[in-house]
C-alpha cells in the first residue's frame, strides 16, 4: 500500500496565516543585569548590561555628527516603544553619579522620546582621547556620515589625536589617499562645503573643484552645477578650459580647419578610416600644407593597411 505524499506540516497556509498577528506575540526586548538606581549605584563589572537613568547620561561632546534626522528619530522611537533597545548604547563613568555617551547617541535620543526612565548602556573606561577615537570610528561604522561631517572627523582626530596621516588611515581601515582626498574637501569654501553637505553636490564635483585655486571661480562652477544640472564629466571640461584656455583655442581652430577641408580630402579620411579604430586628424591651412595624424591601437592595423596598400585596394 502506497504512502500518501506529506504536505508541508500542517499547511503553508495556516502558517503564513500566523504571520499577520506575530507582532502582538513580540515583546520589548528585556535586560537582567544590573541597574543603576542612584548615585551610590556604580558598575562592578564593565562587561555588565546597566540599566542608567536617563538624567545620569550626557550626550558625547565628541560626536562627530552634526546633525540627526528627527523623521527618522521618530520611527526608531517608536519601534523602541514597541519591542525595547535591542542594542545598548556605550559609556564612559563622569564621576560617581554621570555618565557620558561614547557610542549610539542617536538611540539614545530616540529612547528620550520614547519616554524611556533607564538606558541599557555597556560602560567602558577611557580618556578623552579614547573617547573621540572610539565615537569617530563607532560613527563610521554605523552611520552615513556626510563628506564634510567625515573630513571634519578625520581633522579632529589628527589634532586632537596627534595623529598623521598614516595612522589615522590604520585607525579607521582606510587608504591613505583616501583619507588624504576627503580631507581636501575642507580646502574648499564654506558655501561649497555646504552644497556638498546638503547633497546638491557630489564627491566627484568637489574633487574637480579642488583643481582650481581661486574661491570665487570655484563658487560659480558650483552655481552652474546646481542650476544647469552639470555632470561631473562635464564639470571637469570646463575645469579643464579654464586651466588650459589654450587648448580650447586650440580645438576650436581644428574643428575650423576640419570644416573648411575640400571634399576629396574626407575621401582619404574616410578610405584610411577603414583600418585604424581610432580617430584620424588632418589639418590643412589655405595655402594646402597641412598634417594627417593617424593614431593606432595594434601592429594588426598597420599590417592590415599595409596590405589593402599593397594589393591597391584603395
Amino acid at each position: 500500500m502506497s504512502k500518501e505524499p506529506r504536505g508541508l506540516g500542517k499547511g503553508l497556509n495556516a502558517l503564513l496565516g500566523q504571520a499577520n498577528d506575530a507582532d502582538k506575540l513580540r515583546k520589548p526586548v528585556s535586560y537582567v543585569n544590573k541597574e543603576i538606581m542612584g548615585a551610590n549605584r556604580q558598575a562592578a563589572n564593565t562587561a555588565d548590561i546597566l540599566r542608567i537613568p536617563v538624567e545620569m547620561i550626557d550626550p558625547n561632546p565628541f560626536q562627530p555628527r552634526m546633525s540627526f534626522d528627527q523623521e527618522a528619530l521618530n520611527e526608531l522611537a517608536a519601534s523602541i516603544s514597541t519591542l525595547g533597545l535591542i542594542q545598548p548604547v556605550t559609556v564612559r563613568r563622569m564621576g560617581t553619579d554621570r555618565y557620558q555617551i561614547i557610542s549610539g547617541e542617536r538611540r539614545y535620543k530616540a529612547c528620550r522620546i520614547a519616554g524611556m526612565t533607564t538606558i541599557p548602556a555597556y560602560v567602558r573606561d577611557t580618556d578623552d582621547q579614547g573617547m573621540l577615537e572610539m565615537a569617530i570610528v563607532e560613527n563610521l561604522q554605523r552611520e552615513n556620515l556626510d563628506p564634510i561631517e567625515l573630513a571634519m572627523s578625520y581633522q579632529r582626530l589628527i589634532d586632537e589625536c596627534s595623529l598623521t596621516q598614516d595612522k589615522l588611515a590604520d585607525r579607521v581601515g582606510k587608504k591613505r589617499a583616501t583619507v588624504a582626498n576627503t580631507l581636501r574637501l575642507l580646502k574648499l569654501p564654506a558655501k561649497v562645503q555646504h552644497d556638498i553637505k546638503v547633497g546638491l553636490l557630489s564627491t566627484g564635483h568637489a574633487k574637480a573643484l579642488l583643481s582650481i585655486d581661486d574661491t570665487a571661480t570655484q563658487e560659480k562652477l558650483c552655481d552652474l552645477v546646481i542650476r544647469d544640472g552639470l555632470s561631473v564629466r562635464a564639470l571637469e571640461d570646463m575645469v579643464r578650459q579654464i586651466l588650459n584656455p589654450s587648448e580650447k583655442k586650440e580645438e576650436e581652430s581644428r574643428e575650423q580647419t576640419e570644416q573648411s577641408l575640400p571634399d576629396s580630402y574626407y575621401k582619404v579620411l574616410s578610405h584610411i578610416g577603414k583600418y585604424f579604430s581610432k580617430d584620424i586628424s588632418l589639418k590643412r591651412n589655405q595655402n594646402g600644407k597641412g598634417t594627417m595624424t593617424i593614431r593606432f591601437d595594434s601592429d594588426d592595423e598597420i599590417f592590415a593597411f599595409l596590405k589593402a596598400l599593397e594589393e591597391k585596394q584603395f
